[in-house]
């Protein structure tokens, strides 16, 4: 039994998300909670495994149970899983436990065991939770920790008879670390308050308020996005959660297209580049079994978003009849749980063009749309129950519409700080405007910067990522998209500029990635770079002082799959990057 119609809400709205998973199991156990669609071989169409609210219910208070054994209220417990229904488990279970979950991921994760050792380091945990698959692996990484290990499907059923106390709303749930994108990574502390918030918030944005979804997810649940999309939302309203691996994406895409055409209403989130990814790598024979008439929404929060990434999709799946105004470019981060501001389903997709060198100079003043040296951005929408403000990062003057400046953000979904970082706490979550002597409110500056244009929020890039030359604000992906559009060699979204000191000033750095499809032997390089010289001094006004062609796969990533541009100026700086030797 699964009726589409929308469960009843609890007559008083429960305050952790363990009291709804009780709720729900109560009121609605045969229907289905959380479906994770596994693709044991390549091409595999999936196989579907669900657990219901009364099946979630009964495993999460079993492996509560027997946390509760193991460490006291308040210990940190690290998700060492791999993506599927024990994951979603796991958190539940400490969350119901009274433990602070650490969401990560397991050690064979490519390319991050570095980062999964500071975390690790850094959140001191008592308890890691996994699953027998990845069992000895992790027993091998967290040899040198004094961590007891427990494998969440070992766990049998008959010890759930655990019920759980409710914790206080500003009890911590969880640990969100940060993606390192400019930054080594940081634990904020979410509490269970925080993320119920913000579900809400999220789902009155998308409009669920006014009619059921399915989320549909394949964004990793140790990723803040992931983690309330794919868990928090439906356990807040009783939806049901389709989840698979992001590996099974990236191997098929089609496999998430799929999923989004077969369930109703669809709720589904991806950064720029899996639209990009779709449009290019979906055949015309996939496309035909597809209908995608249904999907609700699709949330696009990357930093900035693209209008163009839009329209490519959008043209790409027309045919299977995806409306063009089911696109949602959003915005977060973290430290305020992850939704701030989102673009609502059924609006279309709200574009500015801007002039060039007025955003350098920190105005947003509107330019032709013909204007071929313009910079065109998308709106994304407007604050989701919560309060947004531009300032001065300098002076902390609020500035006016049209005004670049830092975005600042306060409502009940900001975090409470940073774990073991005291003074970056105050520094990022304390703010107070420089005209309010009295402190009435303390705002997360976000790092980010942006301002409103129509009631809009625009986002136009990071504080710590811009290039100043000669007075003049640059913003790197601004120069990067001048890049990838010189030549087809370059590999989309796999390139960095950003600025190194110099003699006379901040010199412009760019490395770049070559397409997988092209070895280095058939590249002109020299052309090339000229080439990529000439786009960025034409539009720009500036000179490159060094163009890095890189193999794929050289720069790097943060966990959330952003470009991490810190990490690769560093390797720069450090002499990482040198011309790939001709074969």
């Amino acid at each position: 039994m699964d009726s589409r119609r929308p469960p009843l809400a609890p007559a008083t709205a429960p305050r952790s998300l363990p009291e709804y998973v009780r709720h729900w199991a109560e009121t609605t156990p045969d229907r289905r909670a959380f479906t994770f669609v596994d693709h044991p071989a390549p091409r595999s169409r999936g196989v579907h495994r669900t657990l219901t609210w009364r099946r979630l219910d009964l495993r999460v208070r079993a492996l509560a149970a027997r946390l509760t054994e193991e460490a006291e209220p308040g210990t940190r417990v690290a998700l060492l899983c791999p993506q599927g229904r024990e994951y979603v488990t796991a958190f539940l279970a400490a969350l119901t436990a009274g433990l602070v979950a650490v969401p990560l991921y397991p050690p064979g994760l490519s390319g991050h065991g570095d980062r999964l050792a500071a975390v690790l380091d850094n959140a001191c945990p008592a308890l890691v939770l996994t699953t027998s698959q990845v069992l000895d692996e992790v027993r091998d990484f967290c040899a040198r920790l004094p961590v007891r290990i427990v494998a969440v499907d070992q766990v049998p059923d008959d010890v759930a008879d655990f019920l759980p106390v409710a914790p206080d709303d500003d009890a911590i749930a969880y640990l969100q670390y940060t993606s390192g994108s400019t930054r080594s990574p940081a634990g904020v502390e979410i509490s269970h308050g925080n993320v119920v918030a913000n579900a809400r918030q999220a789902l009155a944005a998308y409009g669920v308020d006014e009619r059921p979804v399915t989320c549909v997810g394949w964004l990793p649940l140790y990723h803040d996005m992931g983690l309330v999309l794919s868990v928090a939302a439906p356990v807040e309203r009783g939806l049901l959660s389709v989840l698979m691996d992001p590996a099974a994406f990236l191997h098929e895409p089609v496999r998430w297209l799929r999923l989004l055409a077969a369930h109703p209403r669809a709720l589904s989130a991806a950064p720029n580049f899996a639209y990009d990814y779709c449009a290019s790598a979906v055949t015309d024979a996939q496309k035909r079994e597809l209908r995608l008439d249904g999907v609700a929404a699709l949330l696009n929060g990357s930093e900035p978003v693209r209008p163009g990434t839009a329209d490519h999709f959008h043209a790409a799946f027309a045919a299977q009849g995806l409306a063009p105004d089911t696109h949602c470019p959003s915005y977060g981060l973290a430290e305020a749980t992850v939704f701030v501001s989102a673009a609502r389903p059924g609006e279309p997709l709200r574009r500015f063009t801007l002039d060039r060198d007025a955003l350098t100079a920190g105005k947003a003043l509107l330019a032709r749309a013909d204007d071929p040296e313009a910079v065109t951005l998308a709106g994304c929408g407007t604050p989701a129950g919560q309060l947004v403000r531009i300032a001065d990062p300098v002076s902390r003057a609020r500035l006016t519409e049209g005004e670049v400046g830092e975005i600042w953000v306060q409502g009940p979904n900001v975090g409470r700080g940073y774990r073991n970082r005291d003074e970056q706490t105050r520094r990022v979550f304390g703010a107070t405007f420089a005209d309010d002597p009295a402190d009435r409110g303390h705002w997360l500056r976000t790092g980010d910067l942006g301002t409103f244009l129509d009631g809009q929020l625009i986002v136009t890039g990071r504080l710590k990522d811009l290039i100043v030359v000669d007075g003049r604000n640059h913003y790197p992906q601004d120069v990067e998209a001048s890049v990838q559009d010189a030549d087809p060699v370059v590999r989309r979204d796999r390139l960095v500029a950003f600025g190194v000191p110099g003699d006379e000033g901040e010199r412009v750095v760019v490395v770049a990635e070559h397409v997988r499809s092209v070895g280095l032997t058939e590249i002109d390089v020299p052309g090339l770079v000229r080439a990529v010289r000439a786009a960025v001094s034409a539009r720009h006004g500036l000179r490159l002082a060094d163009v890095v062609l890189v193999p794929p796969g050289t720069v790097p990533r943060t966990s959330s799959g952003k470009v991490a541009r810190a990490l690769t100026r560093r390797r720069y700086l450090e002499g990482a990057y040198t011309p790939e030797p001709a074969a």
